[in-house]
Protein backbone atom coordinates (compact mmCIF):
# COMPACT_ATOMS: atom_id res chain seq x y z
CA UNK A 1 0.00 0.00 0.00
CA UNK A 2 1.04 3.33 -0.82
CA UNK A 3 0.79 4.93 2.92
CA UNK A 4 2.13 8.31 2.67
CA UNK A 5 0.22 10.83 0.07
CA UNK A 6 0.82 13.97 -1.00
CA UNK A 7 -1.87 16.12 -2.06
CA UNK A 8 -1.45 19.61 -3.62
CA UNK A 9 -4.46 22.34 -4.59
CA UNK A 10 -5.94 20.31 -1.52
CA UNK A 11 -7.97 22.98 0.58
CA UNK A 12 -11.26 22.18 -1.08
CA UNK A 13 -12.79 20.74 -3.98
CA UNK A 14 -11.38 17.19 -5.69
CA UNK A 15 -8.12 17.40 -3.34
CA UNK A 16 -9.95 17.96 -0.35
CA UNK A 17 -12.19 15.19 -1.32
CA UNK A 18 -9.70 12.50 -1.91
CA UNK A 19 -8.15 13.55 1.01
CA UNK A 20 -11.30 12.36 2.74
CA UNK A 21 -11.51 8.88 1.09
CA UNK A 22 -7.72 8.42 1.41
CA UNK A 23 -8.00 9.22 5.62
CA UNK A 24 -10.95 6.73 5.59
CA UNK A 25 -8.44 3.81 3.88
CA UNK A 26 -5.98 4.17 7.04
CA UNK A 27 -3.33 6.95 4.78
CA UNK A 28 -0.78 9.47 6.28
CA UNK A 29 -1.23 12.57 4.40
CA UNK A 30 0.74 15.79 3.17
CA UNK A 31 -1.93 18.68 2.48
CA UNK A 32 -0.69 21.70 0.20
CA UNK A 33 -2.53 24.96 -1.03
CA UNK A 34 -2.59 28.42 -0.39
CA UNK A 35 -5.07 28.56 1.65
CA UNK A 36 -3.99 27.39 5.12
CA UNK A 37 -6.84 28.16 7.63
CA UNK A 38 -8.53 25.64 5.22
CA UNK A 39 -5.81 23.00 5.46
CA UNK A 40 -5.57 23.21 9.08
CA UNK A 41 -9.45 22.53 9.35
CA UNK A 42 -9.50 20.06 6.91
CA UNK A 43 -6.68 18.50 8.89
CA UNK A 44 -8.46 18.96 11.99
CA UNK A 45 -11.54 16.85 10.92
CA UNK A 46 -9.35 14.07 9.51
CA UNK A 47 -7.44 13.47 13.21
CA UNK A 48 -10.88 13.44 14.80
CA UNK A 49 -12.61 10.97 12.46
CA UNK A 50 -9.39 8.96 12.22
CA UNK A 51 -6.89 9.29 15.11
CA UNK A 52 -4.41 6.94 14.13
CA UNK A 53 -3.68 8.72 11.13
CA UNK A 54 -1.13 11.41 10.15
CA UNK A 55 -1.77 14.74 8.39
CA UNK A 56 0.83 17.68 8.24
CA UNK A 57 -0.05 20.75 5.94
CA UNK A 58 1.84 23.32 4.15
CA UNK A 59 1.45 26.30 2.71
CA UNK A 60 2.33 26.38 -1.06
CA UNK A 61 1.64 28.31 -4.02
CA UNK A 62 2.67 26.01 -6.96
CA UNK A 63 3.73 28.82 -8.90
CA UNK A 64 6.34 29.62 -6.59
CA UNK A 65 8.70 26.60 -8.12
CA UNK A 66 11.25 27.18 -5.17
CA UNK A 67 8.90 26.41 -2.79
CA UNK A 68 7.45 23.60 -4.23
CA UNK A 69 10.57 21.66 -4.82
CA UNK A 70 11.57 23.17 -0.29
CA UNK A 71 7.50 21.79 0.28
CA UNK A 72 7.73 18.61 -0.85
CA UNK A 73 11.14 17.92 0.73
CA UNK A 74 9.88 18.89 4.31
CA UNK A 75 6.55 17.40 3.56
CA UNK A 76 8.74 14.11 2.97
CA UNK A 77 10.60 14.60 6.35
CA UNK A 78 7.77 14.96 7.81
CA UNK A 79 6.00 11.67 7.25
CA UNK A 80 9.06 9.71 6.26
CA UNK A 81 8.86 9.68 2.72
CA UNK A 82 5.96 10.10 0.27
CA UNK A 83 4.67 7.09 -1.17
CA UNK A 84 1.82 9.27 -3.72
CA UNK A 85 2.44 12.64 -4.91
CA UNK A 86 -0.78 13.88 -6.57
CA UNK A 87 -0.29 16.73 -8.77
CA UNK A 88 -4.16 17.63 -8.74
CA UNK A 89 -3.66 21.80 -7.96
CA UNK A 90 -5.29 23.86 -10.81
CA UNK A 91 -7.15 26.24 -12.55
CA UNK A 92 -9.97 26.96 -15.07
CA UNK A 93 -9.38 30.91 -16.23
CA UNK A 94 -9.39 31.24 -20.18
CA UNK A 95 -10.89 32.79 -23.30
CA UNK A 96 -11.10 31.98 -26.55
CA UNK A 97 -8.13 32.82 -28.54
CA UNK A 98 -7.25 35.77 -30.00
CA UNK A 99 -10.14 37.89 -27.89
CA UNK A 100 -7.85 39.86 -25.52
CA UNK A 101 -7.66 36.84 -22.62
CA UNK A 102 -3.87 36.72 -23.07
CA UNK A 103 -3.01 37.02 -19.50
CA UNK A 104 -6.03 35.04 -18.10
CA UNK A 105 -4.59 31.80 -20.56
CA UNK A 106 -0.96 32.73 -19.52
CA UNK A 107 -1.64 32.08 -16.13
CA UNK A 108 -3.95 28.59 -17.01
CA UNK A 109 -0.79 27.91 -18.90
CA UNK A 110 1.60 28.91 -16.06
CA UNK A 111 -0.55 26.85 -13.37
CA UNK A 112 -1.49 23.98 -15.16
CA UNK A 113 1.39 23.28 -16.75
CA UNK A 114 4.42 24.89 -15.61
CA UNK A 115 3.80 24.68 -12.21
CA UNK A 116 2.91 20.58 -12.65
CA UNK A 117 6.36 19.89 -14.30
CA UNK A 118 8.08 21.05 -10.76
CA UNK A 119 5.57 19.00 -9.23
CA UNK A 120 6.28 15.81 -11.66
CA UNK A 121 10.21 16.75 -10.86
CA UNK A 122 10.28 17.51 -7.18
CA UNK A 123 8.17 14.10 -6.86
CA UNK A 124 10.52 12.19 -9.06
CA UNK A 125 13.47 13.39 -7.62
CA UNK A 126 12.21 11.56 -4.41
CA UNK A 127 11.26 8.38 -5.73
CA UNK A 128 14.30 7.92 -7.61
CA UNK A 129 15.88 8.73 -4.47
CA UNK A 130 13.94 5.55 -2.89
CA UNK A 131 13.37 3.78 -5.73
CA UNK A 132 9.96 3.80 -5.34
CA UNK A 133 6.68 6.07 -5.83
CA UNK A 134 3.89 6.62 -7.37
CA UNK A 135 3.02 10.09 -9.43
CA UNK A 136 -0.25 10.66 -10.68
CA UNK A 137 -1.32 14.01 -12.78
CA UNK A 138 -4.95 15.15 -12.99
CA UNK A 139 -5.65 15.25 -16.66
CA UNK A 140 -8.92 15.97 -18.16
CA UNK A 141 -11.39 14.44 -20.48
CA UNK A 142 -11.33 17.74 -22.42
CA UNK A 143 -7.19 16.74 -23.28
CA UNK A 144 -8.80 14.15 -25.62
CA UNK A 145 -9.00 16.99 -28.22
CA UNK A 146 -8.57 20.86 -28.87
CA UNK A 147 -11.57 22.46 -27.27
CA UNK A 148 -13.20 25.84 -28.66
CA UNK A 149 -14.29 29.50 -26.67
CA UNK A 150 -12.90 29.59 -23.12
CA UNK A 151 -11.55 25.52 -23.09
CA UNK A 152 -8.80 26.10 -25.60
CA UNK A 153 -5.79 26.89 -23.70
CA UNK A 154 -6.99 24.93 -20.34
CA UNK A 155 -7.86 21.54 -22.41
CA UNK A 156 -4.58 22.03 -23.94
CA UNK A 157 -2.55 21.96 -20.82
CA UNK A 158 -4.39 18.87 -19.76
CA UNK A 159 -3.24 17.08 -22.74
CA UNK A 160 -0.29 18.84 -22.29
CA UNK A 161 0.32 17.47 -18.38
CA UNK A 162 -1.00 13.72 -20.16
CA UNK A 163 1.95 13.44 -22.29
CA UNK A 164 4.13 14.54 -19.69
CA UNK A 165 3.36 12.10 -17.44
CA UNK A 166 3.52 9.39 -20.58
CA UNK A 167 6.81 10.87 -21.38
CA UNK A 168 7.96 10.11 -17.50
CA UNK A 169 6.71 6.61 -17.57
CA UNK A 170 8.57 5.83 -20.64
CA UNK A 171 11.73 6.85 -18.39
CA UNK A 172 11.10 4.15 -16.07
CA UNK A 173 10.81 1.36 -18.84
CA UNK A 174 14.35 -0.29 -19.11
CA UNK A 175 14.63 0.59 -15.74
CA UNK A 176 15.10 -1.80 -13.06
CA UNK A 177 14.89 -2.83 -9.41
CA UNK A 178 12.35 -0.05 -9.27
CA UNK A 179 8.88 0.25 -7.59
CA UNK A 180 7.99 3.45 -9.27
CA UNK A 181 4.41 3.81 -11.22
CA UNK A 182 3.18 6.91 -13.44
CA UNK A 183 -0.51 6.88 -14.01
CA UNK A 184 -2.60 10.12 -15.72
CA UNK A 185 -6.36 10.37 -14.20
CA UNK A 186 -8.82 11.96 -16.91
CA UNK A 187 -12.14 13.38 -15.04
CA UNK A 188 -15.20 13.80 -16.84
CA UNK A 189 -17.56 16.48 -15.03
CA UNK A 190 -17.34 16.59 -11.56
CA UNK A 191 -18.64 19.18 -9.01
CA UNK A 192 -15.89 20.87 -7.54
CA UNK A 193 -15.27 24.96 -6.13
CA UNK A 194 -14.07 25.39 -9.60
CA UNK A 195 -16.93 24.96 -11.12
CA UNK A 196 -19.76 26.03 -8.54
CA UNK A 197 -20.33 28.92 -10.46
CA UNK A 198 -21.14 27.60 -13.88
CA UNK A 199 -25.12 28.62 -13.99
CA UNK A 200 -25.70 25.28 -16.34
CA UNK A 201 -24.42 22.43 -15.04
CA UNK A 202 -22.91 20.16 -17.89
CA UNK A 203 -24.86 16.74 -18.67
CA UNK A 204 -23.43 13.68 -16.55
CA UNK A 205 -22.02 15.46 -13.68
CA UNK A 206 -21.64 13.85 -10.72
CA UNK A 207 -21.28 15.54 -7.15
CA UNK A 208 -17.95 15.48 -5.44
CA UNK A 209 -18.01 12.90 -2.95
CA UNK A 210 -18.64 10.46 -5.74
CA UNK A 211 -16.57 12.00 -8.14
CA UNK A 212 -13.77 11.80 -4.85
CA UNK A 213 -14.08 8.56 -4.28
CA UNK A 214 -14.09 7.33 -8.28
CA UNK A 215 -10.58 8.92 -8.91
CA UNK A 216 -9.28 7.49 -5.76
CA UNK A 217 -10.34 3.93 -7.07
CA UNK A 218 -8.95 4.99 -10.17
CA UNK A 219 -5.73 5.90 -8.60
CA UNK A 220 -5.44 2.92 -6.62
CA UNK A 221 -5.08 0.98 -9.66
CA UNK A 222 -2.17 2.41 -10.62
CA UNK A 223 -3.15 1.66 -14.40
CA UNK A 224 -1.18 4.08 -16.60
CA UNK A 225 -4.65 5.99 -17.60
CA UNK A 226 -8.09 5.79 -16.30
CA UNK A 227 -11.42 7.79 -17.16
CA UNK A 228 -13.21 8.40 -14.40
CA UNK A 229 -16.02 8.04 -13.75
CA UNK A 230 -16.04 5.31 -16.50
CA UNK A 231 -19.76 6.03 -17.61
CA UNK A 232 -20.46 7.93 -19.04
CA UNK A 233 -16.69 9.23 -19.96
CA UNK A 234 -15.35 6.37 -21.12
CA UNK A 235 -17.14 5.93 -24.54
CA UNK A 236 -17.43 9.95 -24.23
CA UNK A 237 -14.01 10.28 -24.39
CA UNK A 238 -13.64 8.02 -27.58
CA UNK A 239 -16.38 9.82 -29.27
CA UNK A 240 -13.90 13.28 -28.45
CA UNK A 241 -11.08 11.22 -29.81
CA UNK A 242 -12.72 10.58 -33.13
CA UNK A 243 -15.67 12.65 -33.73
CA UNK A 244 -15.50 15.89 -36.80
CA UNK A 245 -15.36 19.26 -34.60
CA UNK A 246 -18.45 20.06 -35.53
CA UNK A 247 -19.79 17.11 -33.59
CA UNK A 248 -16.97 18.06 -30.58
CA UNK A 249 -18.52 21.52 -30.32
CA UNK A 250 -21.82 20.63 -29.90
CA UNK A 251 -21.06 18.08 -27.41
CA UNK A 252 -18.78 20.75 -24.80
Amino acid sequence: MRKTILITGASSGLGAGMARVWAAKGHDLALTARRVERLEALKADLEAAYPSIRVVVHALDVDDHEQVFAVFKAAAADLGGLDRVVVNAGIGKGGRIGTGRFEANRETVQTNFVAALAQCEAAMEHFYERRSGHLVVISSVSAMRGMPGSMTTYAATKAGLAHLAEGIRSDLVNRKGHDIAVSAIFPGYIASEMNDQVEQKPKGMVDTVTGSKALVAAIDSEKPERIVPSWPWRPLAFVLRHAPLGIVRRMV
